[in-house]
């Protein structure tokens, strides 16, 4: 018998070798300037050109649908249907941490149900004729039930407030914007940028602040609050800024305006600055120390000195909280809270806030010591 011929496909000499097909080339990621960088750009001309910092490697696996970066995978969310990447910070209302379970983009998603009216279920008039006395009995003992169970809950069940993260906009050059008139105003109170306190020699040292030491006890900052605080930070690290201007009145010097409409419970900024203690300062005449610590021990009080390292929280304005018309302009609450064991001081909007509006905080919201009638 003649011996056959190999086929094409089992020959290995003749069979087609298969080349990896090139992989699309990843868009770059979008990359904002930080208000490190604003203020850099405000120094004098003779000073030395600020030096590019090197950026981290992006990580080319997973991209963000929306701003088409890499980064920050351990915050980034992955479609159930589409399989496409998207930040927390990226979704609209931002998320203020990653969700448990599933998770549908919006496009995904399916559309919400209507709700669709359930009909009364009819009642059996003989039955209630033939145990009438059952029926009253069973009715009342139901009717107290059910309001000892509605009391329960209001008691039990009741929501709380949380802190909501500052949505940035969405325009680069109004971003720029924001971050140069805040970068103006610091310059010209020659204040340094510092988005965090400082402890700095000669001051309280870091082991001072201990919020164990306040009298009457503080609130401690739930987790949910915490992870929104930590939220907000990475953003303004990563140059996307709280919607917010620094302007200058005539009468009040720099104040804050909200550059976009911001609602009620969302984070404004940190009160940061120098730390030290209070007795150090009795003679001091700034005007935007903030109480940090009030313990039982005069010696041990302490205060944020914003003078030489601060935020954009030093120029938000105070209250007249003596007249009517003074009180009607507060917005924003002052609230210190326990932060893993150490006193911080929170910016808070206490409503809604429209766009162009200021800011004001009551500076008297713990002990009124501070005079404001002479505040407009």
């Amino acid at each position: 018998m003649d011996r056959a011929a190999p086929s094409p496909t089992s020959s290995p000499e003749l069979r087609r070798k298969r080349t990896a097909a090139p992989l699309p080339s990843p868009p770059t990621p979008r990359r904002f300037c930080s208000i490190s960088d604003v203020m850099r750009r405000s120094l004098p001309v003779d000073a030395p050109p600020p030096v590019a910092h090197s950026r981290e490697a992006i990580y080319d696996t997973i991209l963000c649908d929306v701003c088409g970066s890499g980064d920050r995978a351990e915050e980034m969310l992955l479609c159930d249907g589409c399989d496409l990447g998207r930040h927390i910070f990226c979704l609209r209302p931002i998320a203020a941490r990653v969700p448990t379970g599933p998770w549908l983009c919006p496009a995904c998603a399916p559309p919400a149900r209507p709700i669709t009216s359930v009909a009364p279920v009819p009642r059996n008039i003989s039955r209630e004729l033939e145990f009438v006395g059952y029926t009253i009995e069973l009715t009342l003992f139901s009717f107290l039930d059910a309001r000892r169970r509605r009391k329960r809950s209001l008691v039990m069940h009741k929501k709380r407030r949380r802190i909501l993260p500052f949505v940035p906009s969405e325009d680069g050059v109004r971003r720029l914007k924001q971050m140069a008139s805040l970068a103006t105003a610091l310059t010209s109170s020659d204040t340094d940028f510092s988005n965090e306190l400082t402890y700095m020699p000669g001051m309280a040292p870091r082991s001072s602040n201990q919020a164990r030491l306040e009298e009457g006890g503080m609130q401690v900052l739930t987790k949910e609050d915490k992870e929104t605080i930590k939220l907000c930070r990475t953003m303004q690290q990563r140059g996307e800024c709280h919607p917010l201007l620094v302007v200058f009145d005539s009468r009040e010097g720099f104040t804050v305006q909200a550059d976009a409409d911001i609602k009620d419970m969302t984070f404004i900024a940190e009160y940061t600055g120098d730390v030290d203690y209070l007795e150090n300062r009795a003679d001091d005449d700034s005007d935007c120390i903030m109480t940090l610590l009030l313990s039982a021990e005069p010696s041990k009080r302490l205060v944020i000195c914003p003078d030489k390292r601060g935020n954009i929280s030093r120029f938000i304005n105070g209250i007249n909280n003596h007249t009517p018309d003074g009180k009607k302009r507060l917005n924003v609450k002052c609230v210190r809270y326990d932060i893993d064991g150490e006193s911080h001081v929170l910016l808070v909007a206490s409503r809604d806030i429209a766009c162009g509006e200021k800011l004001y905080y009551d500076y008297n919201g713990y002990e009124h010591a501070y005079p404001t009638h002479h505040f407009s």
